[in-house]
């Protein structure tokens, strides 16, 4: 019973590296590491929180299974709170896989995706927006994406969503306080001041949490970018270009790219997924037509397009009537190769583009120029029509999200309760409906069901 209480996985991604890990977490660490570790020495301590160098042995046959480093910590000071182990051997899964079965085999469970952070949570640790920082961390597509989970994961979420929960708890009390003696001559519930505290200490931050969360989410998932264009206007250039490397096949042959090609830029923090894509034209082949296709599946779905002429040819008919299929997406307007144009200010003639507020951006992909004024053009699309904009702060996710709305709905009807003075008991209904939504986010009333929902995103090891 007790061996099963203890859990096991790699925690290493897989492949080979220089290191792999092993982490175990239950009553019966230490007693199994014993059991397989023959230390150098030929004796140790397994003093809490020290590494020890040694061997993994197999205990039936004697066989060395690699050389490893062990750590053992006592709980409570480990990450799940109880006692953990870590083996440190050779980044080899042949090798990692050995000794995990055989720890299997010693009676351990292997770990579910996230048990170990879920433990820490159960084990209170960590608040559940701290355990959910974890997956953000571990997701991270940018430095600045990293940051804010970084930030999430120091308590910076708690704390805004602890400090709103403490005003209402203050609040509950006077209310409650009310209902107990609402014989008194004295007026317990100050109406105005109660509505001031509402809007200064639980609606105002409310509002902050849901505009960091609107931000979050570009950060955290980032935006689909595709680049568009007829066939040898430069599409896989450019693409190489923002990549600084080889991806796609460039030729002067039309339709060298047949399928669409995807890879994550850093843009100011934000991770873009650019998307170079089959030339869209009419006389494609059968092949052609399929990567067509997925082109034009691609831009329906993306958050951004880039449209792109080529400035040599200049604007023909299939140019127009490519930009009829996508003039109503966001885009910019890429003119390439512009060293050969001769009229900077140049404004090609496409369907309805006088209409429309675009500033054609002049590059050329092959001399690498235009892309600082490209990549500005991106960022800025992506902040267009925000009120604010800051870098810093928290990010919070899609549940927590719509925890907030519901506790920012609460707290409207509570304001306006508080307006026309409503009954006492009518307020504390809506403080309790506030408050629960903000105990869901930080996990003091969540159910099991959400649990489960947000470990299964982790990894096994984690």
């Amino acid at each position: 019973m007790e061996s099963s209480k203890t859990i096991a996985a790699i925690s290493t991604p897989p492949g080979s590296g220089g290191i792999g890990i092993i982490r175990m977490s239950g009553t019966q660490s230490l007693a199994h590491l014993k059991t397989l570790f023959h230390p150098h020495t030929g004796s140790c301590s397994f003093e809490s929180h020290r590494l020890y160098y040694g061997c993994i042995v197999h205990p039936d046959t004697d066989k060395t299974l690699d050389e490893v480093l062990v750590v053992f910590m006592a709980a409570p000071k480990t990450y799940t709170r109880e006692d953990v182990v870590e083996i440190h051997c050779h980044g080899n899964i042949l090798v990692l896989q050995s000794i995990l079965e055989l720890l299997i085999a010693l009676g351990v469970r292997l770990a579910a995706p996230g048990e170990f952070t879920k433990l820490a949570y159960l084990n209170g640790r960590i608040d559940l927006t701290r355990a959910e920082a974890v997956i953000d961390i571990l997701a991270a597509k940018t430095r600045k994406g990293m940051d804010m989970a970084l930030d999430q994961l120091g308590g910076s979420l708690y704390t805004q969503v602890d400090t709103i929960r403490a005003a209402l708890v203050q609040m509950s009390a006077v209310v409650e306080v009310a209902i107990d003696f609402p014989d008194e001559d004295v007026e317990i519930v100050q109406h105005v001041a109660l509505g001031q505290q509402v809007q200064r200490d639980v609606l105002a931050p409310l509002k902050q949490l849901l505009f960091q969360a609107e931000e979050g989410k570009i950060f955290r998932d980032g935006i689909s970018v595709v680049i568009v264009g007829l066939p040898n206007v430069g599409k896989s250039s450019l693409l190489n270009t923002l990549l600084q490397e080889e991806r796609a096949l460039v030729t002067a042959i039309p339709g060298t790219t047949r399928d669409t090609i995807e890879e994550y830029l850093d843009i100011q923090g934000i991770p873009v997924r650019i998307v170079d894509t089959a030339g869209i034209r009419e006389d494609a082949d059968e092949v052609e037509l399929l990567g067509i296709e997925r082109a034009r599946k691609q831009i329906d779905q993306a958050d951004l397009v880039l449209f792109m002429l080529d400035a040599e040819r200049g604007v023909e008919k299939e140019d127009r009537r490519l930009f009829e299929k996508v003039g109503h997406k966001p885009l910019l307007l890429l003119i390439n190769k512009s060293d050969l144009l001769n009229d900077a200010s140049f404004l090609p003639d496409l369907p309805g583009i006088a209409d429309k507020p675009i500033s054609p951006i002049h590059i050329s992909a092959k001399q690498q120029e235009g892309i600082a004024e490209l990549k500005d053009g991106i960022f800025r699309s992506v902040i267009a029509g925000k009120d604010q904009w800051q870098e810093e702060g928290c990010a919070p996710n899609v549940r927590h999200k719509v925890a907030l709305q519901y506790a920012e709905a609460a707290a409207v009807r509570l304001g306006e309760g508080l307006d026309m003075k409503i009954t006492s008991d009518l307020l504390a209904i809506d403080i309790q409906d506030c408050l629960e939504q903000l105990n869901e986010i930080v996990g003091v009333t969540t159910t099991e069901d959400v649990l489960d929902v947000i470990f299964e995103q982790f990894c096994l090891g984690k």
